[in-house]
């Protein structure tokens, strides 16, 4: 899954930059140049809707970039983060029905049914 939301970035001192997402409360980053914060943006952004999602909490839809106010000498762009890299790798067992056959034939050849669910479920879920 990805998100994208607009982000401020404000350049500090030395090159640094502090990135702020209007729609995120609190959803605030910086980095030591304009490369480093783009990509702890991707990162904060990635993790903060993680966490809303493991909190229940509502994801809040993004800003049109045009209508956001910005403080001198910052800029706005769209931040994109794939989601799916920043959540916890928990597993959990889950009870599938196969025929015998299919399942006799799979031991034999010594193949690992939870490493196939897994990259079937990816692939057809089109995720990392």
């Amino acid at each position: 899954m990805k998100a994208m939301y607009p982000a401020v970035f404000i350049p500090e001192e030395k090159g640094e930059y502090t990135v702020i997402f209007p729609d995120l409360k609190g959803c605030i980053t910086c980095g030591d140049n304009l490369e480093h914060a783009m990509i702890m943006a991707q990162e904060v952004l990635g993790l903060y809707i993680v966490s809303l999602e493991e909190h229940k909490d509502e994801i809040p839809q993004a800003s049109d970039i045009s209508t956001l106010e910005l403080e001198p000498d910052s800029f706005t762009t769209l931040v994109i983060t794939e989601v799916n890299q920043y959540r916890r790798n928990k597993s959990v067992n889950k009870m599938v029905t196969l025929p015998v056959w299919l399942k006799e034939s799979a031991e034999q050849a010594h193949i690992n049914f939870s490493g196939v669910l897994q990259e079937a479920l990816k692939q057809k879920l089109d995720v990392m």
